[in-house]
């Protein structure tokens, strides 16, 4: 059974920096591609980042330069440096075992941005 748990969320002001982390079991996490999506009030799922199974990292335009996708294979953990952050990137992150369009996720983990 897929098992993806998040954490790192929380309170940030305007240009604030956090890193999430996300731990996964029940698959082989070197061979999987894995994403972030996120989730803002009153709005559908949004594509963060993915990273493929050979590290390669893609962004919509609304975050690439800002943050940064990793794993770290040996510790089946999945990462998402967020910089810079912007009021409008307050949301529920969730960890996905795939690509954007999978169902597989965690519970999520909160960002607040807020002066």
């Amino acid at each position: 059974e897929v098992h993806l748990v998040e954490s790192g969320g929380g309170l940030v002001q305007p240009g604030g920096s956090l890193r999430l982390s996300c731990v996964a079991s029940g698959f082989t996490f070197a061979d999987s591609a894995m994403t972030w999506l996120r989730q803002a009030p009153g709005r559908g799922l949004e594509w963060v980042a993915t990273i493929n199974r050979g590290s390669l990292p893609s962004y919509p335009p609304e975050v690439k330069g800002r943050f940064t996708i990793s794993r770290d294979n040996a510790k089946n953990t999945l990462f998402l440096q967020l910089n810079s952050l912007e009021p409008e990137d307050a949301a529920m992150y969730y960890c996905v075992k795939g690509y954007a369009d999978s169902e597989e996720r965690g519970q999520g983990t909160q960002v607040t941005v807020s002066a």
